[in-house]
Parts: structure tokens; C-alpha cells; sequence
């Protein structure tokens, strides 16, 4: 671990900005348990209650869980993504898709005009590993493989803030891809049309694929919920 002994001025507050480092930068990957109480007081030259306390905080921002008589883990990489896990949890798929509409479909819009070389080889490869899921059968991969698919768009946007909301909102998105291929079943939504309009440069042909995409899915998401209603 990279920590530092800590000043004695503002402990707590230095130790919460070490911890969130750790977090942020990866160190301490999510899911991942952290290090005990008695681990990191003795690597920052703190007390155990200042470790305590800064937990604490950063518990009640979303970025770490302590699990009773288990130990502590990484929940979200930023207080934004913690924030938002903690409001997606109580949201309704059909939300969750419409945001996500908004924010795949201006990607591929944006992802048209700017997209360089290597992020059309990314886009393309990851097509491709979809395609693979797919026929692999397997849910999971599948899920992953979507997901990664928009993420490798919404990378080839080069906003930067529009990057990060989208990783903060990706926990919920696997959610939302998986409760929508449950619905899909045999139905399957190729994505070569988005991947050909940006390879194309072509912003509204990108735009109109992404969201006849998204449509199928909302229509697929709703059909479903009425039969089982």
C-alpha cells in the first residue's frame, strides 16, 4: 500500500483523503475488502479511532460497506457513484432505461464526430465479444460483454464528464441490461448500425441507431411488465 504517516493536523480529514485515494485510483478495486482497523492505523501513525472515524465517513458517502463480523469493502469509487447506487437501488427498471437512453444515444451521437482510429478498433472489438456472448449463450458474459460494448462508445466521446457519469451509473446499467435480455429472450438487438454510422462519422445516423435500440428494449421492458402484471 502507497499510505503515507499522517500530519497531525486535521487527522481524520487526512486519513479520509488517503483512504479515498486508495479508492480512486484502484489500489483498493471495488468489491475488494480493505485492509482491518489495526492494519491502517499502523501504516498512517494514527489511532485506531481515527481510522474508525474515517471509515465512518466514508461509509456514510456511499464508498464503503461494513459488513458485520466480515470486515469493510469498497462499494463505489466516488462519492458520485456512491450517491447514485444508493438512489438506483430504490428506482424502477423502466427509470433506469430512460436515463440510460439519454445518455447512449448523445454518445453515440457525440462518438460520430469525434471518435479517433483506435476508439473505432475498440468499438469494433467490442462488437465483436458481444456478438461472441451471445452465441455463447451465457447471461452473464453477455451482460458484461453489452456493457463494455456502450462503455467503449461513450469512451470515444472524449467528454470526460460524460465518461464518468456513465461508469458511476454502470452497477445499475448491468441491472437494467440483464432484466432487459430476460425480457428479450430470442429477440436480439444488433448494434452494427450504431457501430456503422460512427465508423462513418455520421452523428445522425449514430443517433437514430442508438435510439432505435433503446426503443425495442423500453417496448420489450414494458410488454413484459404488462403480461406479468
Amino acid at each position: 500500500m502507497s499510505l503515507r504517516t499522517a500530519q497531525r493536523a486535521s487527522l481524520v480529514d487526512q486519513v479520509i483523503d488517503q483512504l479515498k485515494e486508495q479508492i480512486t485510483s484502484g489500489s483498493w478495486q471495488m468489491n475488494a475488502k480493505i485492509p482491518t482497523e489495526t492494519v491502517l492505523a499502523e501504516h498512517l501513525g494514527v489511532g485506531r479511532n481515527t481510522v474508525r472515524e474515517a471509515v465512518r465517513a466514508l461509509t456514510h458517502a456511499g464508498l464503503l460497506e461494513c459488513r458485520q463480523g466480515d470486515g469493510t469493502y469498497v462499494r463505489a469509487t466516488s462519492e458520485l457513484s456512491g450517491a447514485m447506487a444508493r438512489r438506483l437501488r430504490a428506482a424502477e427498471q423502466l427509470e433506469i432505461l430512460e436515463v440510460r437512453r439519454a445518455l447512449e444515444v448523445e454518445a453515440a451521437r457525440l462518438a460520430a464526430t469525434r471518435r479517433s482510429d483506435g476508439d473505432v478498433a475498440s468499438i469494433e472489438a467490442a462488437l465483436a465479444a458481444r456478438e461472441k456472448a451471445w452465441s455463447g449463450g451465457d447471461p452473464e458474459a453477455f451482460v458484461e460483454a453489452d456493457l463494455a460494448f456502450h462503455v467503449a462508445v461513450v469512451e470515444a466521446t472524449h467528454n470526460r464528464v460524460l465518461i464518468d457519469l456513465y461508469v458511476d451509473f454502470s452497477a445499475a446499467l448491468r441491472a437494467s441490461i440483464a432484466a432487459a435480455g430476460g425480457s428479450l429472450e430470442q429477440n436480439y438487438i444488433p448494434h452494427d448500425a450504431i457501430v456503422r454510422a460512427i465508423v462513418a462519422g455520421d452523428a445522425t445516423a449514430a443517433e437514430r441507431a442508438g435510439h432505435a435500440c433503446m426503443e425495442h428494449i423500453l417496448i420489450a421492458l414494458t410488454d413484459s411488465a404488462t403480461l406479468t402484471s
